[in-house]
């Protein structure tokens, strides 16, 4: 069996030696050949070059450059991309994921499971910010993706089909987490206790967190269309409603002031564009949904 380990790397000329010695000495108590294809996501610091000496040092160990700063996402499925292995673990490059829960996701890929995510324990320490909590929310409430584990997994393991089937989408702004959680295929989870970062900081700035949640919403759910609809819909009503409010009190002889009728007009007519918006929007997701052929 080849087992192949892909790792994100942004600024991690400090951590990655680290990693390699954890694995090595997890892996050497295997039987299974093995694979590390480290993909640097353009940092601007010596992690590439500390890529190139590992993969001089190692033939196992292999190094990609993208050419540009593309996310941590981009960069696990260039790195998917370029795996030979059986199955494919994906592992972070800042020693907050322990590498010695690899042999037990293993245990469960071999039990059948086809994608196996190794979940934080809740209360561990090292609990997730506010922004992380939210948008695990969200994509359990509004996307409905169900099973996003509560605090969250990034460190899991996924067969050959299913690391095929992911590259096969070719979607450049989604989320692969929500993506491998839609597929549908035999998932199960292995609790483990999230580290603290010893070396550097953390790539994924505000900017970068936004663009993930606007980017999971409008890849896996049509609710933000439907919500416009909606809205559109009470506010054109509410605006009919009124009219007849104020008819029906100029018949009984209370004449509306002038702004009333200017209200009138603005929403109704502003609930109408919405409501348009939003059909127009219905048509637009589902020339979406055929292109990508889910």
């Amino acid at each position: 069996m080849l087992l192949s380990i892909v790792s994100p790397a942004y600024n991690e000329t400090q951590n990655l030696p680290a990693l390699y010695q954890r694995l090595v000495k997890v892996l050497a108590a295997t039987p299974w050949e093995w694979e590390w294809v480290i993909v640097d996501d353009h940092s601007p610091d010596e992690t590439f070059a500390t890529v190139r000496q590992l993969a001089d040092a190692d033939a196992r160990v292999k190094g990609l450059r993208l050419a540009r700063n593309a996310g941590s996402h981009a960069a696990i499925v260039c790195g998917v991309e370029h795996a030979a292995g059986d199955c494919c673990v994906v592992l972070a490059s800042d020693l907050q994921d322990p590498p010695e829960l690899i042999p037990a996701l293993v245990a469960q890929w071999r039990e059948g499971f086809e994608v196996v995510w190794a979940t934080r324990n809740q209360g561990d320490g090292n609990d997730i910010g506010w922004f992380s909590r939210l948008y695990y929310a969200l994509m359990r409430s509004v996307v409905g993706i169900r099973d996003m584990p509560a605090q969250g997994a990034d460190f899991f393991l996924m067969d050959r089909k299913v690391a095929d089937a992911l590259t096969h989408f070719g979607e450049r702004n989604t989320s692969i987490f929500a993506l491998l959680l839609w597929m549908g295929y035999r998932q199960t989870s292995v609790p483990y206790e999230k580290q603290k970062r010893l070396y550097g900081r953390s790539g994924w700035s505000l900017g970068k967190k936004i663009k993930l949640v606007i980017d999971s919403v409008v890849s896996f759910s049509y609710a933000p269309i439907r919500w416009l609809t909606i809205t559109g819909f009470i506010i054109a009503l509410s605006g009919f409603l009124y009219a007849l409010f104020l008819i029906g009190n100029a018949i009984l002889g209370k004449p509306p002031e002038g702004w009333s009728s200017l209200m009138i007009v603005v929403l109704v007519l502003g609930g109408v564009q919405m409501l348009m918006m939003g059909v127009l929007g219905e048509y637009l997701w589902r020339a979406l949904d055929e292109i990508r052929r889910r």
